[in-house]
């Protein structure tokens, strides 16, 4: 297969593997443990229990009808990313419960909480890092964006809260804290799912010997350099501090290249979310 055709293929693999993980979170955890959530299936189980409709039948209406407001007022590009989505989830969901659905992996809520929250948080993420986005409760915290310059992720954090807040009323207090802690996991696990392979490290060297620093990292690591004037505190003389952003693994590489040069260099090292530009997100324009 070719790579430009692999790179169109990618993002709807990620979108069909993030809602698989998510149905199975939902399916294996958080079902047949009595878990209350938020987002889509959240609101899907407050109107299971009170208005004893199915879940089968609410997730995928309730997709649809906020689907056809996001491409009204989100525009196509919108609807594009996230028709995928869309149509994919309830099929994927009620295929899930017909083959697993009498499948018990534990009995302990607790355990319950963390995997539906690890799955869920990962799949969400996996969607995400498609460029898409998962539709249902999404979407209204994305309208809300457009039109009031609300945040989306304190839009998403409220309506999950108000979700939660609603199944108190068939749901006892305890269900609902180990609701709260499985929002809070998928949470967190979404944030580092959105930085996942993307955090590199940035170090600013401080040396005499800063032209020798400067070749050998381009020589010995192939990694781009900075340099920028510096003038120190105490002595008051000016010199000139390396820059450069590598990987963690080419941290300890740098370390040893640097104590060999200078063993009294100065470094400060810092971790980065992400990177992007030529040797990272774009190829390198000159190589070893």
């Amino acid at each position: 297969m070719k790579l430009p055709r692999f790179k169109k293929i990618f993002p709807i693999l990620l979108i069909l593997a993030g809602n698989t993980m998510y149905s199975l979170g939902v399916v294996l955890f958080a079902l047949p443990a009595g878990l209350i959530t938020g987002g889509t299936t959240g609101l899907g189980l407050f109107f299971s229990h009170s208005l004893k409709i199915s879940l089968n039948l609410f997730i995928p209406v309730f997709n649809i009808v906020m689907f056809l407001l996001g491409a009204w007022i989100l525009g196509k590009s919108f609807a594009l990313t996230t028709i995928l989505s869309t149509f994919y989830y309830p099929v994927i969901f009620h295929v899930m419960q017909l083959l697993l659905g009498d499948i018990t992996l534990t009995a302990d809520p607790m355990l319950s909480t963390v995997c539906s929250g690890l799955l869920i948080g990962s799949g969400i993420g996996l969607v995400i890092h498609a460029g898409a986005s998962t539709g249902g409760m999404d979407i209204p915290p994305l309208i809300l964006n457009r039109l009031f310059g609300l945040p989306v992720s304190v839009g998403l954090y409220a309506f999950d809260l108000l979700i939660l807040l609603l199944q108190m009323f068939f749901s006892n207090s305890e269900q609902v804290l180990y609701g709260i802690v499985m929002v809070l996991i998928y949470t967190v696990v979404l944030d580092q799912m959105l930085v996942v392979g993307k955090s590199r490290v940035q170090v600013k060297i401080i040396s005499p010997h800063y032209e020798e620093i400067n070749r050998t990292i381009q020589q010995k690591l192939d990694r781009g350099v900075t340099l920028f004037e510096v003038e120190g505190g105490h002595t008051r003389t000016e010199s000139y501090a390396v820059l450069t952003v590598l990987s963690k693994r080419e941290l300890v590489s740098l370390n040893h290249l640097v104590a060999d040069i200078d063993p009294g260099a100065f470094l400060i090292v810092s971790q980065v979310n992400e990177v992007r530009g030529r040797g990272f997100t774009l190829d390198k324009k000159y190589r070893r």
